[in-house]
């Protein structure tokens, strides 16, 4: 069993870890107990009713928080010609439009936090699977970051505005970030709402039983707080 230091023991003592905690009470206790020096990350930890290993029941989707993630987001685009022009002018801060670019990457430079591609510039995005796969940045379909040179404006900003991907992993678990500490606990639920909102939209039709089993919040130095899944998902 982990040991932990005198402030997460303090911490977690303000928690009853018997409780399942209305939305709200949840937030208001992630903020309470959150023992960082800097302005922690607030996440959402679900645990699924689905098998991973069957295709079918896999989830994967994009949504755009309401009040951002409180955090600047650097947006690299994959494009050229026209789409580069427009990821410029849609202020994408970096434009990935030739092999000098692909060459740095692949020398490991990832000073970004998310990657958008058109699909003419799949075929050298896709050379950089090794390096932006494991960190979660490949441009994916799926995921909405290949689209065509006319939705980039869109997809930059709801990059920057806060659009965050989530998936189902290899435990069945799935992990989004909603904010940070220092927002208002009314901001944090908004965020939370609209994205248990997406995660039942994306819930699959070979989905059976239980979908969503547990809820958990925590702030990135803090005890983990127990949510009512049911009433996370009438929030």
């Amino acid at each position: 069993m982990a040991k932990h230091g005198k402030k997460y023991l303090a911490a977690a003592a303000k928690i009853d870890e018997k409780t399942y905690y209305e939305p709200r009470k949840a937030l208001e206790l992630v903020k309470e107990t959150s023992y960082s020096s800097f302005d922690a990350t607030v996440e959402v930890h679900m645990r699924m009713g689905l098998d991973p290993r069957q295709a079918d029941q896999m989830v994967r989707d994009v949504v755009v928080l309401p009040n951002g993630l409180g955090k600047t987001v650097r947006v690299l685009v994959f494009a050229q010609a026209e789409g580069a022009t427009r990821a410029q002018e849609a202020g994408a801060d970096y434009v990935a439009d030739s092999d000098e670019w692909i060459a740095k990457i692949q020398g490991g430079w990832t000073d970004f936090d998310v990657a958008i591609a058109t699909p003419d510039m799949m075929g050298k995005a896709g050379r950089l699977g090794r390096v932006l796969g494991p960190r979660g940045l490949m441009p994916n379909p799926k995921a909405g970051t290949v689209v065509p040179a006319e939705d980039l404006p869109r997809v930059i900003r709801e990059a920057k505005a806060g659009r965050v991907e989530f998936r189902l992993d290899k435990t069945a678990n799935i992990h989004v970030p909603i904010g940070k500490t220092s927002f208002e606990v009314e901001k944090l639920y908004e965020n939370f709402a609209t994205l248990m909102d997406a995660i039942k939209k994306a819930r699959p039709s070979a989905a059976r039983g239980t979908y969503i089993r547990r809820v958990t919040i925590t702030a990135t130095m803090g005890p983990g707080v127990k949510v009512d899944a049911l009433a996370a998902q009438n929030m």
